[in-house]
């Protein structure tokens, strides 16, 4: 049903969009006809807005990947630095958490771990929709804040780095997960939640011992809401696993070097001596900090996916 849905939703933007431009053709014929200029205005307006709708189907054909329609689970962590990185964290939070929102995808914060004097130490985000995984999977790497901190009492200007990681969510049958490797531990929630999330062991953590991978989850006020969505988080890390050790062992047929597994630096947003968030391997940049830590960055995203696909028609051509 969901494909169904998807189909239908892309055979009626083609339709729209069909339809539009034989409205605006009809309309600039008569327009033509008549030597009508508000005609020819409104012409010209309506085209311009279609462009629009155009170059929006163009970028959501670009997510054909076998992931890219996937739920997006997104990870943060800071980098050293203490409360200024676990700050940056929390900043790169509500940042992703806005563009999710204003971008019309479900937000779920499945574990938070906050800092002793500010900040988070981790976030796990389920975000989902439509292509959520297509749009946000070029959002993985190391993000670089250049500010004057407002916790150094002399004012001096600091960079931080936080990493952010996103996989795709998995279908069960995809991974199997043997119940004999988890080991599964129960415990109370921290932080903000009421009576019932902090007086009961709704939390929990999951470990898989062959990979050594930890995930966990207190956000819901029951433990079998948590489990199960820590089993969709170790689901999908687990996937994410095998698919980097395939690329490992093609990289090593090949004889490529891989990078380091913490990421590349893919982005600086700098607050002081000027404002400016550049996006190193597009070039895009923008001196609008505040509407893209509101999370305006559809910019780089989009630069970001229409790079890598023309990329990937030279190789082809190649």
């Amino acid at each position: 049903m969901q494909k169904i849905s998807a189909l239908r939703a892309s055979v009626e933007r083609y339709e729209n969009v069909a339809k539009a431009l034989e409205d605006i053709r009809a309309l600039a014929e008569l327009a033509d006809e008549e030597d009508d200029r508000e005609a020819i205005e409104e012409c010209l307006s309506e085209m311009a807005r279609l462009e629009e709708t155009v170059s929006r189907i163009e970028l959501a054909n670009l997510l054909s990947g076998p992931y890219d329609s996937a739920t997006a689970i997104m990870n943060i962590h800071p980098g050293a630095g203490g409360t200024e990185s676990q700050d940056w964290a929390e900043m790169l939070l509500r940042m992703y958490t806005r563009w999710a929102e204003r971008s019309g995808f479900k937000v779920e914060l499945a574990d938070l771990q906050p800092g002793e004097e500010a900040g988070i130490k981790s976030a796990t985000l389920i975000i989902s929709g439509q292509n959520a995984f297509g749009y946000l999977r070029g959002e993985k790497g190391v993000h670089r804040l250049v500010r004057i901190s407002p916790f150094d009492a002399s004012a001096r200007r600091h960079t931080s780095f936080a990493s952010v990681d996103v996989v795709p969510e998995i279908e069960d049958a995809e991974v199997e997960i043997n119940p004999a490797d988890l080991k599964i531990d129960t415990f109370r929630s921290g932080g903000a939640g009421g009576q019932h999330v902090n007086k009961t062991e709704s939390a929990v953590r999951i470990t898989h011992i062959p990979s050594g991978i930890i995930v966990q989850c207190q956000n819901e006020r029951s433990q079998h809401s948590n489990r199960e969505t820590a089993m969709r988080i170790l689901r999908a890390r687990l996937a994410q696993r095998m698919r980097e050790e395939q690329e490992r062992k093609l990289a090593g047929i090949r004889g490529e070097q891989q990078e380091i597994a913490w990421g590349s630096q893919i982005r600086s947003y700098v607050f002081q001596p000027y404002t400016m968030v550049k996006d190193h391997r597009t070039g895009v940049e923008t001196g609008n900090v505040d509407a893209v830590m509101d999370g305006e960055i559809d910019p780089f995203i989009e630069a970001y996916l229409r790079a890598e696909a023309a990329s990937a028609s030279r190789e082809a051509q190649e």
